[in-house]
């Protein structure tokens, strides 16, 4: 079982991630933006962080810098449909500096659990509810 940090503003990607990994058995607190997710990560020990790159008071580059350095025994998915930019060029960015896989959005439900496997070697059930 993992204990998983999910940062995205967007409060329905982070029900539906939440739903998905709760469904293996999976423990998962949320958090709407890297700031708070990083306030998370001051008290409590997670196996995974699931965050994404564009995001308003703390973007998903620094929120990962930022998880590699108080906890570099974490893993991290980064995850971003290209934002305002329409550039997913962070996603690579964000392997260079850490980020064990990554998603593209819109993603199914079967690349979340294949980048879950990838970083973390856990299974996850991608079938739909």
């Amino acid at each position: 079982m993992l204990r998983v940090l999910v940062i995205d503003d967007e409060a329905m990607v982070r029900k539906i991630v939440r739903k998905m990994l709760e469904r293996s058995g999976h423990t998962v607190v949320e958090a709407e933006n890297g700031k708070l997710g990083i306030e998370q990560l001051k008290t409590a020990t997670f196996d995974l962080v699931i965050t994404d790159i564009i995001m308003p008071e703390m973007e998903g580059i620094e929120t990962l810098i930022n998880v590699k350095r108080q906890r570099p025994e974490t893993q991290v998915i980064a995850m971003s449909g290209g934002g305002r930019t329409g550039n997913v060029d962070f996603l690579q960015t964000a392997q260079k500096l850490g980020a064990a896989a990554i998603l593209h959005k819109p993603f199914t439900m079967s690349s979340l659990a294949s980048a879950v496997e990838e970083a973390c070697g856990k299974a996850v059930t991608a079938a739909a509810s």
